[in-house]
Order: C-alpha cells, then structure tokens, then sequence
C-alpha cells in the first residue's frame, strides 16, 4: 500500500514539474547511444554490423539444424511407411531443399538398418521378398530341387 501511495504521489509531483529533474532527462535523452556505450560513432556502428552479422550466422545455423532433424524424421517415415508431415517439408524447404543427414545420424540410420535386416522378424522377410525377383527365386529352387535329386539317385538303389 505504501508503494502505491508513493508511486502515486511522485508521479504527481512529476507531473507539477516541481523536481527539475525532467529537464536533465530531457537532455540525457538526446545524448548519442554510441557515447552511452562510451564508443565513438564509427566504432559503434561497426559494432552494431558485428551484433547483425553473428545474429544472421546463428539465424542460418539453426535453420539448417532444424532442416537436418526434419530430414532424419522424413527418412523414419519413409522407412516405416508412416505419413509424411507438410511441415518437415516446409522445414527444408526453407534451408535451401538439400538437406543431409548429419555423419553422426546417419551412421545411427546406418547401423539400425543392419541390425533390422539380421532379426529375420516376419515383417523383414515380407519386405526382402517384395525386393527380390521371382526369376532369380525359381531358379534358385529349381537348382536345389536337382541338387537334392543327384544326391537321392546316388544314395539310394531304388531310384
């Protein structure tokens, strides 16, 4: 309560013009921000170019950070046929299209991908047959088949 009742009360007196303190604001207030910062004007200038050039640096890099994550997720997708999200693609879109996955993710993708293929799971196995052609299929079967033929006439006298 009592803050408010000096809040109220100084702003008041302010407003009188009473303290002499608006004047030497008012003149504070036009100084030059380069000599606020105690540069001179060229210093200051060249130092405001700096702040810009580091902001638009760290600008760039985020975005393209952002675009490899987006990458890695539209990769995951892809590979285990999820829908595609419009703002990933926006995403690299925005870096300039050509995204890659960084070297570290993409061992990751890497070794993960090996590592599936060796399960032998049901699912894998579909997938291997989808990949595979029917020709080479039959005449891998075919071969086998007279493989075990040969050796059933050399073995047995019946045959």
């Amino acid at each position: 309560m009592a803050f408010l009742m000096k809040t109220m009360i100084s702003s008041q007196v302010k407003n009188l013009g009473l303290g002499g303190r608006s004047e030497e604001k008012k003149e504070e207030g036009t100084s030059d921000p380069a000599a606020a910062q105690g540069m001179t004007r060229e210093e200051y200038e060249e130092y405001q170019k700096q702040v810009i050039e580091e902001k638009m640096e760290r600008d760039a890099a985020f975005t393209q950070k952002k675009a490899e994550r987006a990458g890695l997720r539209v990769h995951l997708r892809e590979k285990y046929r999820l829908p595609k999200s419009e703002t990933d693609e926006n995403q690299i879109q925005m870096a300039g299209g050509d995204v890659d996955l960084p070297e570290d993710l993409r061992k990751m993708v890497d070794e993960d991908d090996e590592g599936e293929g060796d399960k032998g799971s049901v699912l894998g196995q579909l997938q291997n047959l989808q990949n595979m052609d029917l020709d080479s299929i039959k005449e891998k079967a075919q071969a086998t088949f007279s493989e075990i033929r040969q050796t059933a006439e050399q073995k047995c006298s019946v045959m």
